[in-house]
């Protein structure tokens, strides 16, 4: 089923008609920036330097629990907007702890999956879409709901459904397999 949410969504992102980086394009070291304290290497998939950062445990954690690890570490490309460990801990207490429980694995997918967008999409390329459609980007992700992209001077929010906004801290982290844009709050699908 999410692979067929994928091929859906990335239908939706290749009929925009927006260009799109190339998942595979090589970045030098130097020009992907550090992730809770790790570097990130453009020739490694979004598990393999996820798991390196001290910020996203939690995320990590939820990805194994959900069963993602195998799908985000596949060809893609994705774009991930990837909440802290902060933006967890924010979350009402006890909710990561319920999320994590084998009988909530179907919510907890489709949370992290409100965090992924079929393509490859570079900061440079939103804030194009973002001005280009009046001021707010709608971007359905592969869970199927959608998230919205807004300008604020020069940051870049993302909102979930219920108008909560996540604050993009670190954006452009290339993958192998596409991009990571770090985010300060947890994106919650309706």
């Amino acid at each position: 089923m999410l692979k067929s949410i994928l091929k859906t969504s990335s239908a939706v992102f290749v009929a925009a008609s927006i260009g799109f980086a190339s998942a595979g394009a090589a970045v030098a070291m130097d020009e992907n920036p550090m992730v809770g304290g790790a570097p990130m290497f453009a020739d490694k998939n979004i598990v393999e330097n996820a798991v390196n950062s001290k910020d996203h445990t939690t995320l990590v954690a939820a990805v194994k629990a959900a069963g993602l690890v195998e799908t985000l570490q596949s060809e893609g490309p994705f774009t991930v907007f990837a909440p802290t460990n902060a933006a967890f801990e924010a979350l009402p207490a006890g909710t990561v702890e319920t999320l994590l429980e084998p009988e909530n694995k179907d919510m907890l997918t489709k949370v992290l999956t409100a965090h992924v967008v079929a393509g490859d999409v570079k900061a440079a390329d939103l804030i194009k879409m973002i001005e280009d459609n009046g001021g707010a980007y709608n971007i359905t992700t592969v869970s199927g709901d959608t998230i919205t992209a807004q300008l604020d001077g020069d940051s870049v929010y993302i909102f979930d459904e219920s108008g909560n906004a996540g604050k993009v801290t670190i954006a452009d982290v290339n993958q192998s397999n596409g991009v990571i844009h770090v985010v300060n709050s947890v994106l919650v699908p309706k």
